[in-house]
């Protein structure tokens, strides 16, 4: 039986850039060449972790229950998972940004964003948090399991002004909190679209936009 690893990450960006890459990953392990990925992208990221480590759920913002920030940058493996109607099974691994502890005993999965705050964002990043709710509540063996998770959602900073604080400038920001409705139903049909893709004995259609796969069909045709 095969069993495939499902990124949470590529079920959002590379799924919806170009099916053939996602196909190729995953079946293949054939991944694209790294692209350049800007540092300062991950510091921001980096100290917006390292700030509210810890801290009160309050602190991050008013509309969440009251609890902690206790886990951070963390792995986790989910168990396979068997659809109906699916020969093949898969899993789900990847890292997840933080999350927070309520004082009733349930958990919250935050994905931090330095963004302007759009629905859009929601359904898109929704199947990533929904990914490491899975994991979480149906963890491999060994692998870290917290339930229930009560609450998903996206911590955006959008910089609005600038400010000189003590010969240094710092960059001030609106905090929106974007909840994201658990719906495991709606994910679990999205993953049966993934693996009737992957169960396909060729790759589909590369997508309208993956650059990738125009220069790999082009130097095909001129080495022809």
């Amino acid at each position: 039986m095969n069993l495939f690893k499902l990124s949470p990450s590529d079920l959002t960006f590379l799924w919806d850039e170009c099916p053939r890459c996602f196909y190729l990953k995953v079946v293949h392990h054939f991944n694209r060449p790294a692209s350049p990925f800007p540092s300062i992208f991950s510091k921001i990221d980096s100290l917006m972790k390292r700030y509210f480590e810890g801290r009160s759920t309050l602190d991050l913002h008013p509309d969440l229950p009251p609890g902690q920030v206790r886990f951070g940058d963390r792995w986790v493996k989910s168990m396979p998972i068997m659809l109906p109607g699916h020969g093949a099974g898969c899993y789900l691994q990847g890292r997840f940004d933080s999350v927070v502890e309520f004082e009733d005993g349930s958990y919250g999965i935050v994905d931090f964003k330095t963004s302007t705050p759009r629905k859009s964002h929601l359904a898109f990043y929704g199947r990533q948090l929904h990914s490491y709710a899975w994991a979480l509540e149906n963890p491999a063996a060994g692998k870290l399991g917290l339930h229930p998770i009560s609450r998903l959602g996206l911590l955006v900073v959008e910089p609005m002004a600038m400010e000189q604080v003590s010969g240094r400038i710092a960059y001030l920001g609106d905090v929106t909190w974007q909840e994201i409705t658990r719906d495991d139903d709606t994910f679990l049909a999205f993953l049966g679209q993934v693996m009737a893709v992957l169960e396909n004995p060729a790759p589909p259609d590369p997508g309208d936009q993956c650059d990738w796969c125009r220069y790999r069909d082009q130097a095909r045709q001129q080495g022809t």
